[in-house]
């Protein structure tokens, strides 16, 4: 009896005690990660820019407040926001008392659909059958207005360009930095919910800026191929929560959109053909450091943000 029933029992409680990990622990084991990005022209100094993405505020998080707010004290040259602040639609007001401090240094931010709209609870499995069958966008469909309650985000974009911190939702726009170089920012609104207009933004890097970025929610290949083939040295993006869920030595299982699993998060490079051929761009993808409010687990992928020091290419 013992050798028929231990077996299904120690899995089952070996599965109850990742579960209670990931929800209980690792999902508030927030880290910083840092790297170094050769994408500067040869001469500049280098820049430290703070990533945050995928932040899904929800009421009463306080040590993820506590935790953002002390992101400022690594003062960085640039603060990158990559959307989906928000989980809750009462969540604005918190989502600003914790990026308060970050408000004070220069940024820029796009939207993600969960700025937009409020999260709704589905089965976590979906998004693995929507894998499969090469499904993307919110509800597995591409016109998220249907049944979807509407978050208040217009409070937190005023409270972003009060700031000084430049929205790049199909648009472009220039920042001076306290330490010197003027940027040249591109960025899309949430490919996702196909929200991205690539035709408004396109042709590449605009002259006379020390350095140019481009700016995404969701890496969806069509709008890295565009950046990239544009002459892009350095993509900045989220969504992918890092795949969430990681199976340790093998990592994520899902991405959520069409990227592939082997660069689900951190830096890696992102190739497209050009009319001037092959060009190559840097491509940066955090984990975030939220959840969904429906599936507030995390395994083997704790919550992050990165501060990205930029340097010099030694090829240029």
């Amino acid at each position: 009896m013992r050798a028929r029933y231990g077996v299904p029992l120690a899995l089952t409680a070996l599965g109850t005690a990742c579960a209670g990990y990931a929800a209980g622990v690792e999902v508030r084991s927030f880290r910083l990660r840092r790297v170094t990005v050769p994408v500067l022209p040869a001469g500049m100094a280098p820049l430290r820019v703070l990533h945050v993405s995928d932040i899904h505020m929800v009421g009463g998080q306080r040590k993820k407040q506590r935790w953002l707010r002390s992101l400022a004290g690594l003062r960085p040259d640039l603060v990158v926001n990559t959307g989906d602040n928000l989980s809750d639609p009462e969540g604005v007001p918190e989502l600003l008392d914790a990026l308060g401090p970050l408000l004070e240094f220069p940024g820029t931010y796009v939207m993600g659909s969960n700025d937009y709209y409020a999260p709704q609870l589905r089965n976590p499995a979906r998004y693995l059958l929507e894998r499969a069958r090469g499904v993307h966008g919110l509800n597995g469909k591409n016109d998220p207005a249907i049944g979807v309650r509407r978050n208040p985000w217009e409070g937190m974009r005023d409270a972003f360009e009060a700031a000084g911190w430049v929205g790049l939702s199909n648009s472009r726009g220039r920042l001076k930095l306290a330490a010197g170089p003027e940027l040249a920012l591109t960025g899309l609104d949430d490919p996702h919910i196909k929200r991205d207009r690539y035709e408004r933004v396109a042709g590449g890097p605009e002259e006379g800026a020390d350095l140019s970025l481009a700016v995404v929610h969701a890496p969806y290949l069509r709008a890295l191929d565009a950046f990239t083939a544009d002459g892009y040295p350095l993509i900045l993006a989220g969504h992918t929560h890092g795949g969430q869920v990681r199976i340790p030595f093998y990592g994520a299982l899902v991405t959520n959109c069409d990227l592939d699993t082997a660069r689900v998060s951190g830096l890696s490079t992102h190739t497209a053909e050009s009319a001037a051929g092959s060009r190559t761009a840097h491509l940066h993808v955090s984990a975030g450091c939220g959840t969904n409010r429906y599936t507030p687990v995390r395994f083997a992928c704790p919550p992050e943000a990165t501060l990205l020091t930029l340097v010099p290419d030694a090829a240029n």
